[in-house]
Formats: structure tokens, C-alpha cells, sequence
């Protein structure tokens, strides 16, 4: 839409329609006949009329349409059955249509059911020639009542997202609320246009992410989001604050909720996500003193209810009266446990669990320029794989930096170790894959909040996000840019220990260059495991070719990612003797 420069309903329309395979290849063309409509060419003047609201490119279904009605003399009917025939690329059917097309079509009696082209006064050379043009286009081609939907849907979009940026950016958030990928991806895209995303408060949020009036294009964290804090609580809390006005204290607070929906587990999470920043008291101040606080707020109630005086008691006399009955002592203050506040990091880490993202910063902002720098992937470009499903992309060799939010353990059957990875950079997280030979290298640096550089490959596979299979975990040197391992810059592969045995064990007709494995009389539940085996360790890293040999016949398999452990895998399902380097 950059180069198109829209000026109009129409052009945005078009816009949509082309953007798709097949009249993508219009595009350029496009542009330059939009730009200066006077270059629009027509394969014959008839098309004019018909082509020149999209400057002689055929965009629309409905097009192809008024095409074969204008110049052959179609129906109706008969013009949307050749629309299908195209769209669906019936062959047969297309053959016969051309001829109809160009040279029309009689009845036993020689009455014209379809005039054709020729008989229109058009050349056949042209006719056969607009047919062709037809037929490409129609493979792919968009009909224009769908495109005039999408079209008015993306223009109320673009409006309310350039003059209603902090309501549009509330309204997304809250359509993803739940989805700990999108989440992240929104709050950095409304960062970028100006936005502020403020943490949850007490007296300002609502349940969801809302619109903050007290600043300018500001939208302020929902408390509903926050763990442990359902939405009966929030309510609850909202509620209180809108018949009885704004909290005035963390006390105020404490005094009003107590005995409602608002548990020491609520308070808790309210205390750790910041909802209470707005009050004299650090968070660390809080944490520590809000539970003898509650309890001496709860036990004064108790108190007070207890001296209260019920029917059972009127007999009572005078000196039980007296000794039954406590009055509270309006008095008593309550004593904060005063802390330093805690550091930057914890205060992030906090908020992390909490939300489920960070708000008031991101332990890798001051590191951008560093990762974008020695990185060539990060998230927001993964998911944008993953929409537009590229499988070539499958095996790609990428370095991919972040902070590690988890670690997961696993053995494999043959007593092997590997990890799941979890790393989180600044637009979301990713599961990193780390088999025996990359963990055991990297095994004293994987631990939680450990900001590290990833080199490896991406796994894309079939319905399922891409994964990265590490081949080297290193610290990232947040000063100068290089791996904290022996000081060597981050362009360096390296290669496992189970490689560099292969390269050792190879002196066999020099280097392995195919992994050969034997299929014959194979069950076909353990094919049904191999094929998947395959699929999941395909990739071009050692440029180690795979066939399989199926009663001495021999189909190759393109290329496979191979180490040790990954040989030992196969060997463990055929057969030692069932698997050769050739």
C-alpha cells in the first residue's frame, strides 16, 4: 500500500484483490498506470470500458466476467460457469470454452447461442490472446464484493488507528487477552505508535486494559489480567470504588476490602503487579506488612461484632454485660514493616509473573542495539513465518538472543539428556530444542533469567510454532557483542563434540556423505515412527544426505541434520546393522 499511495476506496480495493499469487505479477504494472493513466494498455480497445477503473489490469472475477458477456455475448449463467471452470483449472472444460469464446457456438438448427468474439468484430489473434489472459489471471483471481469488504474493514481500521491510537491499541489487546504471544507483540507495536501501556492501579484500572483520561495516549493494565485476582474480586474492588470514591491509602484499602471477595492471595498479586505504586509504601514495604495489617484489621471486626448485644444476652446481667462487651480502640495505628525497595530486576521479574509480560520495562531494552546487532531472528518474525506458513524457511541457520524464563529436562530412551528451552526476547517467547551434545556444553548457563545468544537452526513444522535446535547456547556479552565463550566473535560456528567425532571417525572414503538406512521388512508402525523421525531432524546443518534402501531399492531422502545422538536414535529403531554412513 507504500508504493500505491491509495487515494481512494477503489484503489484500496484493488489493493486487496491484487495482493494475492497470480494477479500479484499485475502489481507493478499497477502502480505505474495509477501513477500515469495514460500508459494503461489494452490488448484490444474493447477492454477498455471494462478495465480502465484498474488501468488495464485484469483485478476481479467480476471482470472475466463482463469480459465474456461484452465480446463473446455470454449469459449470465453461462459467464459464471466459465468463471468456475477457470478458477477450478478444468482443463477439458477450458478447451471447449476457448472456442466458444472466440468463434462462438450454434445449436443443431444454427441458432447462435453464443456469438464469440470473431463475430463481435474482433480479431482471433486477440480474442485467443484476451482468453490467455483470462485463464492465467483467473487461477487465482478475487472477486471484488469480497475485496470491497476487506477493503472498507482496513480503511475503518487505518482511521481509528491513526486518530483513536489508545482506544484501537486497548480494544486489540483486550480481543487477545489470554494469548501470552500476541500480548507482547501489541503492547511493543503500541509503544511504537506512542502509546503508553501503564501498569495496573488500584484506583484507575478496570478489568480489562481501558483508556487512562488522567494522561494522553495511555492505556492502563486491566486488573482482571492479573494472576490470582478473578474477576468476582475486581468487581468487587471496581464496585467500592464507584459508590464510595478512589482508595486513599493501602490502609483505606485493606480497611474497605476486608471480609469481601479480596483474599491475602489477591492482595498478594495485587502488591507484587504494582497495582499500589500510587502510595507512599514500596512494594518490598507491602509484601512484608500487609498480612499482620489485614489480620489486626479482621480481628478488630471480630471484636466489634462479638460486643455487639443480641437477644440471647438481654437477660444477662450488668457485670457480664460489661465483661462481653469490647469497644475497639478507634485509636490503634497499624505499623509498616519499612523495606528498602526492591531492585529493578525483581521488581520486572515480579511483574513478568504476574502479567504475564513485563510493563514498566524490559530487562532487554538497554540491550536492542546489542541483539538486533547479533541476531538475524527474533520472535515477531517467527509468528510471521508461521502466518504465511514459508516451510522453505525449514532448517534456516539463525541466531536468535533472549532472557530464559524456563528450563525443562528430559532423557531420551537411551539414557541421553536433553532440554526444552523457553526464551523470551522483547516481542515474545520460543522453544528452544538442546540435544545431549549442546547441553552438556551449555548446561551451567541454563538456568532462569540467564540472558543468552542462541545459534542453531528453525524447525518449522506442519500446524505447529517454529522451534529453534540449538547447536550453541552461549551468555551474551551485553558490552561488547561477542559470545562469553573463549572471546570469539559470534559469526563462528562451532562445531559438537558429536560432530567433530564424525569428522574423526570418517576417514572411510574421506567424509560420510550419505546416512543410508535399510527399510526391508520394516513393520509399518516402525516406518510410521521413522517417517516422523525424518521429518523432524530433516535439515542441511552437515550437508548429510539420507536415503532409504527398501529391498535393494534405494530412494533418496534429501538432506538430514545428523550427530551422534541423532544416529543412535535411528540405530536404537532399525537396527545397528540397519544403519551405514556411506
Amino acid at each position: 500500500m507504500k508504493e500505491l499511495k491509495p487515494d481512494c476506496l477503489e484503489d484500496i480495493i484493488a489493493g486487496v484483490s491484487l495482493y494475492r499469487p497470480g494477479p500479484m505479477d499485475q502489481i507493478p504494472r499497477y502502480i505505474k498506470n495509477k501513477l500515469n493513466p495514460d500508459n494503461s494498455e489494452y490488448t484490444h480497445p474493447s477492454l477498455e470500458p471494462i478495465l480502465n477503473v484498474t488501468y488495464g489490469c485484469m483485478v476481479y472475477q467480476e471482470q472475466v466476467m463482463q469480459i465474456v458477456r461484452d465480446l463473446a455475448g455470454y449469459s449470465l449463467g453461462r459467464a459464471d460457469l466459465m468463471r468456475r471452470a477457470m478458477s477450478k483449472k478444468k482443463l477439458d472444460v477450458m478447451d471447449e470454452e476457448r472456442q466458444y469464446f472466440v468463434h462462438g457456438q450454434a445449436d443443431e438448427a444454427g441458432k447462435v447461442i453464443i456469438a464469440g468474439c470473431v463475430r463481435n468484430g474482433i480479431d482471433e489473434k486477440s480474442a485467443h490472446k484476451i482468453f490467455d489472459e483470462m485463464a492465467e489471471f483467473a487461477k487465482y483471481a478475487f472477486n471484488k464484493s469480497h475485496a470491497a469488504a476487506y477493503a472498507v474493514i482496513a480503511y475503518q481500521t487505518a482511521f481509528l488507528k491513526t486518530y483513536y491510537k489508545p482506544e484501537f491499541m486497548a480494544a486489540t489487546l483486550n480481543s487477545y487477552l489470554g494469548n501470552l504471544d500476541k500480548i507482547p507483540e501489541y503492547v511493543e507495536e503500541s509503544k511504537k505508535l506512542g502509546v503508553e501501556i501503564l501498569a495496573p492501579s488500584i484506583n484507575k484500572s478496570y478489568a480489562k486494559f481501558s483508556v487512562d483520561t488522567s494522561k494522553d495516549s495511555a492505556i492502563r493494565f486491566g486488573l482482571g489480567s492479573i494472576k490470582n485476582v478473578g474477576l468476582a474480586a475486581v468487581n468487587t474492588i471496581v464496585e467500592e470504588r464507584k459508590q464510595k470514591g478512589e482508595f486513599k491509602s493501602f490502609v483505606d484499602f485493606l480497611e474497605r476490602m476486608a471480609g469481601e471477595a479480596v483474599n491475602k492471595k489477591c492482595i498478594e498479586s495485587l502488591i507484587r503487579a504494582g497495582a499500589f505504586a500510587e502510595f507512599e509504601q514500596t512494594r518490598a514495604t507491602l509484601l512484608e506488612s500487609f498480612e499482620p495489617i489485614l489480620d489486626t484489621i479482621t480481628n478488630s471486626e471480630k471484636r466489634s461484632i462479638s460486643g455487639q448485644i443480641d437477644i440471647f444476652g438481654m437477660g444477662a446481667s450488668d457485670e457480664e454485660e460489661k465483661s462481653d462487651i469490647q469497644v475497639p480502640d478507634q485509636s490503634m495505628k497499624y505499623s509498616f514493616k519499612e523495606m528498602p525497595e526492591c531492585t529493578e530486576r525483581d521488581l520486572l521479574s515480579m511483574e513478568k509473573e504476574m502479567l504475564g509480560i513485563y510493563i514498566s520495562g524490559h530487562p532487554l531494552d538497554k540491550l536492542r542495539d546489542i541483539i538486533k546487532k547479533n541476531t538475524n531472528i527474533d520472535t515477531k518474525e517467527m509468528m510471521r513465518i508461521e502466518e504465511e506458513q514459508k516451510i522453505s524457511s525449514d532448517g534456516k541457520q539463525v541466531k536468535y538472543a533472549g532472557i530464559i524464563t524456563s528450563v525443562k529436562k528430559k532423557y531420551t530412551r537411551n539414557n541421553t539428556l536433553m532440554a526444552f528451552v523457553t526464551v523470551e526476547d522483547l516481542y515474545g517467547s520460543r522453544e528452544i530444542i538442546v540435544f545431549d551434545s549442546t547441553y552438556r556444553r551449555a548446561a551451567n548457563i541454563l538456568a532462569e533469567d540467564t540472558i543468552v545468544l542462541i545459534e542453531g537452526r528453525l524447525s518449522i513444522r506442519e500446524d505447529d510454532e517454529a522451534k529453534i535446535v540449538a547447536n550453541n547456547i552461549t551468555v551474551l556479552n551485553t558490552e561488547s557483542g561477542y559470545n562469553e565463550r573463549e572471546n570469539i566473535p559470534q559469526n563462528i560456528e562451532f562445531s559438537t563434540p558429536d560432530e567433530a567425532r564424525y569428522e574423526e571417525n570418517s576417514s572411510i572414503n574421506n567424509k560420510p556423505k550419505t546416512l543410508s538406512l535399510n527399510i526391508t521388512n520394516l513393520p509399518e508402525e516402525t516406518k510410521a515412527r521413522l517417517r516422523g523421525m525424518i521429518k523432524f531432524f530433516s535439515g542441511d546443518r552437515n550437508n548429510m544426505l539420507l536415503q532409504v534402501v527398501d529391498s535393494g531399492n534405494v530412494k533418496p531422502c534429501g538432506a538430514i541434520y545428523l550427530t551422534e545422538e541423532i544416529k543412535k536414535q535411528f540405530e536404537e529403531l532399525l537396527g545397528q546393522d540397519k544403519v551405514e554412513l556411506l
